[in-house]
């Protein structure tokens, strides 16, 4: 398989990483992002199968739970061994396919999917033409009243973060952030693992108006966990059920109040195209 024009940084970094972020998402108050996700797109989701192209879909967390709602899915990642990491896993699984692919330059017809996910891609598109070439190709992609649905990474996000584990004391880090904040690009030329690479911290407003100059319509936008992805303490909580749920709570409570959706380190935008 050929691989689409993408910064050696960032291929590197999932390529030495490869199972990182799904781990991420099955651990910790990682967990907390992915139930958010679910929800949040279960009750946005038509209530039938549908066809879902989930682009830079990695190794295929999300696939997996959607395979499993009853949907078919295309994933579709720049990076190769990701995209044979998933089919590995899930190609026995009837109803998903995938193939390597630019958000860019989707490699699917005009309006054949109900859905387009990227759950990624906006994070690594530190220019602003190239996020808006992914909203227009998402949008191409999905069929009229289909939904699209992206996912960023919160400009704060690496200030909260470095507060939480205790990296903001750390000069580099701090040097990092203060870049972050003032333009939302994210370099890490240290090669920190825990650092992430390279990427785009969006503000909510800008997130929020992105779609539409794809012609697509806002539907919501989210914070997806709040402040409680931030309080590790909260994680021995996440195995009780009880606790779990008031945690959730938590999330649901300030997922659309405009003074906090920043507060979280990602936020979700639900999009229609009419």
């Amino acid at each position: 398989m050929s691989e689409p024009t993408f910064s050696d940084t960032i291929r590197t970094h999932y390529e030495t990483y490869i199972d990182n972020e799904d781990a991420r998402l099955r651990a910790g108050m990682g967990r907390l992002e992915l139930a958010r996700v679910q929800e949040i797109v279960r009750r946005n989701l038509p209530q039938r199968p549908l066809r879902v192209l989930d682009v830079g879909g990695a190794t295929g967390v999300h696939a997996e739970w959607l395979l499993a709602d009853g949907h078919t899915v295309h994933l579709v990642d720049p990076v190769a061994v990701q995209v044979e990491r998933a089919a590995a896993r899930l190609g026995g699984t009837g109803g998903f396919t995938s193939g390597v692919g630019d958000v860019r330059a989707l490699p699917v017809a005009d309006a054949s999917f109900d859905v387009v996910l990227m759950f990624g891609p906006l994070y690594h598109l530190p220019e602003p033409e190239d996020r808006a070439t992914a909203w227009r190709e998402a949008a191409r992609a999905v069929v009229p009243g289909g939904l699209v649905m992206a996912q960023a990474i919160a400009r704060f996000g690496s200030l909260f973060d470095g507060l939480s584990s205790g990296y903001l004391f750390e000069d580099e880090f701090r040097r990092m952030v203060h870049t972050d904040l003032a333009t939302g690009r994210h370099e890490n030329p240290t090669g920190h693992p825990g650092w992430f690479t390279t990427a785009y911290f969006h503000r909510p407003e800008e997130l929020a108006e992105e779609p539409g100059a794809a012609g697509l319509t806002l539907r919501e936008l989210v914070t997806v966990e709040g402040m409680a992805g931030w309080l590790p303490n909260l994680e021995a909580r996440w195995d009780d059920p009880a606790d779990r749920a008031l945690i959730l709570e938590a999330a649901r409570a300030v997922e659309s109040e405009p003074s906090l959706l920043g507060l979280g380190a990602h936020l979700l935008a639900v999009a229609l195209r009419s």
